[in-house]
């Protein structure tokens, strides 16, 4: 008996990070660590947006070091390299921005899914490293360069890969796990750069992608687009960034460029407006995280300063802001907000819908921090243009 309470402790306070925004997508740890405690080491990395990923002792990254991208697995504990797969590249970045990927590894079933910047989805075995299967989506479903290349990172639902290649008749494809056979495309939706999220919503399962167009609920076992709402900014140059939030029967959408935001109440195939609006929480590519009723994220444009929001999700009511936060993500342990500056500061806060009161800020890192961090096993794993840095949990 005593054995089997030890590993269950452990099992509670240790937690993967194996996609984006953690187990779930929705930037939730539900591991032990509310603060970090010390650095664990950083080590130099090459160009790319992309966040790290953790699962079964290996930290996946994902960047580019000349004319290749490589994918390769870490020490979680160390940085040690444990072993690199990487395959050539010729994406250049028009508007000058970096030009490494930008999506952040999936790791599902012992395998690696990752997507490149110009649309190169590769597969790869946790284990070793070694190459399972691979597809050139932008070559295959004829798509046309985005502004910032591709972006949004694949997820594995159902022994299925998806992901939003953008092409005509196929927005959203789907690809075997194993064999990277296409399966099904549907929608003629460009690409955004905003993440899918796979959640229960309304009684049903649901893969949820905000497209360059807007939403799309997808049926992954049939292979068809349950629902679709249009919901991007009128000007050509707007993008979607922020990923889909589900709360309950509760779906939250948000974007910049005077689009706003707009809450849906879902059961079955019927969606309800709760709210919309541009004034409450307008997400340009970070996504807030949920608790108790309240979303807690940036509102507005990155480049003109943000504010940090508490915003009551069934209402749209801001329940509390601060300015001066400039831009960053926001992460949730426990009751505790991990909010990272993109000036590498790293602020925490009780997740009180009554007030802000920081409890504790950290100079993590220098540069420029856009990529999400990736929070497991009692350490946070940081990322800025240059660097990867890991930090104990205290």
């Amino acid at each position: 008996m005593f054995l089997i309470v030890c590993v269950a402790c452990r099992w509670l306070q240790a937690q993967d990070w194996p996609q984006l925004r953690g187990p779930n997508r929705d930037g939730v740890y539900s591991g032990a660590g509310r603060a970090p405690a010390g650095q664990l080491w950083k080590k130099s990395i090459g160009a790319g947006f992309a966040a790290p990923s953790a699962a079964q002792g290996k930290l996946i990254v994902f960047y580019r070091d000349g004319g290749k991208e490589l994918v390769e697995a870490w020490n979680p504990a160390t940085g040690a390299k444990i072993w690199s797969y990487g395959y050539s590249t010729s994406y250049r970045d028009d508007f000058g921005f970096d030009e490494g990927p930008r999506a952040a590894p999936a790791i599902e079933g012992g395998k690696v899914y990752t997507f490149g910047a110009e649309g190169q989805l590769h597969c790869v075995n946790l284990a070793d490293g070694k190459k399972v299967w691979s597809e050139d989506t932008h070559a295959k479903f004829r798509v046309r360069k985005g502004f910032f290349g591709a972006a949004s990172g694949p997820i594995v639902e159902g022994g299925k890969v998806l992901v939003n290649v953008g092409g005509p008749d196929a927005g959203i494809v789907a690809f075997d796990a194993n064999s990277g056979k296409t399966l099904w495309q549907v929608t003629n939706d460009e690409a955004g750069y905003s993440s899918p999220v796979a959640a229960m919503l309304g009684g049903l399962r649901r893969v949820l992608f905000l497209t360059r167009a807007g939403l799309v609920d997808v049926d992954a076992a049939a292979g068809k687009a349950r629902h679709q709402l249009p919901w991007r900014a009128r000007s050509q140059a707007s993008v979607n960034a922020a990923m889909p939030v589900v709360a309950g029967d509760v779906l939250f959408l948000s974007a910049s460029y005077g689009t706003g935001a707009i809450a849906l109440e879902v059961k079955g195939t019927s969606y309800r407006k709760l709210w919309s609006n541009d004034d409450s929480l307008s997400c340009h590519y970070s996504t807030p995280v949920h608790l108790n009723g309240v979303l807690y994220g940036f509102h507005g444009r990155q480049e003109e300063g943000q504010q940090l929001r508490a915003v009551e999700l069934r209402t749209g009511k801001v329940l509390w802001s601060v300015d001066g936060m400039r831009a960053g993500t926001v992460t949730l342990a426990g009751d505790t907000l991990l909010v990272l500056r993109e000036d590498g500061e790293l602020v925490t806060a009780k997740a009180d819908p009554k007030q802000f009161q920081a409890t504790g800020k950290y100079r993590l890192l220098d540069g420029v921090v856009r990529a999400y961090p990736a929070v497991a096993d009692g350490r946070i794993f940081l990322r800025n243009e240059s660097a990867i840095t890991a930090f104990r949990l205290q």
